[in-house]
């Protein structure tokens, strides 16, 4: 099975991350890797299910550890 592609605003509607910080973090660099179907402004983005859930894992804190 494809692993799905979701755009910014069913992240938002699955995960809570709004659509403005989901632009925020690809501008920084940050969060979850996303795929972007043309250069310029008129690219539209998608992120793959298995990217948004390793990058959630990789965030995971370890609290049995006393880090945070």
């Amino acid at each position: 099975m494809a692993d799905e592609l979701l755009e910014p605003k069913r992240v938002q509607a699955e995960y809570g991350f709004t659509a403005q910080t989901l632009a925020n973090w690809r501008w920084m660099g940050t969060g979850p890797d996303y795929i972007k179907t043309s250069p310029g402004r008129s690219g539209r983005i998608f992120y793959r299910r298995s990217a948004i859930e390793s990058w959630l894992t990789a965030q995971t804190v370890n609290t049995a550890s006393g880090a945070a």
